[in-house]
């Protein structure tokens, strides 16, 4: 039996980071997590990474003020696997992992870094909107900055988290389903494939990812066939699930793009996000090919969670 890689997982109180600890801790690796001298302050995180440590990960003190603590931490771990937000209605750190880069470079022992992406693949979204396009641009500079000091990496492409995108039918501005008197806004007729990942799931396979060799220096799409479907499709299973229907109005590409006109920097962002994915469907309109791989094709064992068993979460 292969002996499972040691994790440092940085990033792990966040939103996709603790499902990628509680997925190494179950999938039984060494599992460290990072824990910033500032998260002393903030009882939330605090109370995260004790609950880590209380199910066996090892806390490890480091800082992005401190090279040498980050070079220390990373001595530590197999895989580096990193979870900065790059959304601008969060934080937006994704360039603070140039200096994490710098710290693999120095350790010199680390046999995989997975960045913090597990959204759309930045590689595909060169002509994204401003001031969307910001978080892609920069995904590929930390790309290059790994590819150019030959870092073994997988990227993951994770696509749509059905936190955001499937209880509330994908509509902006909400996370839950729409009551009796509430419309539901239906993206230039609602034909166009997304894919809808549970973020556990984000986890699960990003864990059996690391130890793969055919993972190694690819891109990894996690496209669960069954939840590979249009927003026409989700709503109507959200009709037959809950036994109403909803009030629909369809939006055109131009009235969409038209409503960014006054809105903050971090609502533009979204709304040109969303156009990506519902109007250009830059999430399924392409082949996996030879370079890269499926999650769900590799790791058929794993029972994903389908978009029908998330939305009864909310019946």
């Amino acid at each position: 039996m292969a002996i499972k890689s040691k994790v440092l997982v940085v990033g792990g109180t966040g939103y996709i980071g603790r499902r990628i600890v509680a997925a190494s801790l179950a999938q039984g690796h060494t599992t460290y997590v990072l824990k910033r001298p500032e998260s002393g302050l903030d009882i939330e995180k605090l109370q995260i990474l004790l609950s880590f440590k209380k199910q066996g990960a090892q806390l490890v003190e480091a800082s992005f003020s401190d090279q040498d603590s980050l070079v220390r931490a990373v001595k530590l771990a197999d895989v580096v696997i990193c979870t900065m937000s790059g959304v601008h209605f969060r934080s937006h750190n994704i360039l603070l992992q140039l200096q994490l880069v710098d710290a693999i470079k120095q350790a010199g022992n680390v046999k995989r870094f997975v960045p913090s992406e597990f959204g759309m693949d930045p590689a595909r979204m060169g002509g994204a909107l401003e001031p969307g396009n910001e978080t892609f641009e920069q995904k590929m500079v930390v790309r290059k900055a790994i590819e150019d000091a030959n870092i073994p990496h997988t990227y993951i492409s994770a696509n749509c988290f059905a936190g955001y995108f499937v209880g509330n039918l994908s509509q902006l501005g909400t996370l839950t389903p729409p009551s009796r008197d509430q419309q539901v806004v239906i993206y230039g007729g609602g034909n166009v494939k997304v894919v809808y990942v549970d973020e556990d799931d984000v986890g699960t396979y990003t864990i059996k990812a690391v130890d793969d060799e055919r993972t190694l220096n690819k891109t990894v799409y996690i496209r669960p066939p069954e939840n590979v479907m249009t927003q026409g499709e989700l709503v109507a299973m959200w009709e037959k699930l809950s036994g109403q229907q909803v009030q629909k109005v369809d939006l055109s590409a131009q009235d969409f793009l038209a409503s960014m006109e006054g809105k903050d920097v971090a609502t533009r962002a979204g709304i040109g996000h969303f156009y990506h994915i519902f109007y250009e469907g830059c999430l399924a309109n392409f082949e996996i090919g030879e370079d890269a791989a499926e999650a769900s094709s590799l790791y058929p064992e794993v029972k994903y969670t389908r978009v029908h068993e998330y939305l009864q979460i909310f019946l």
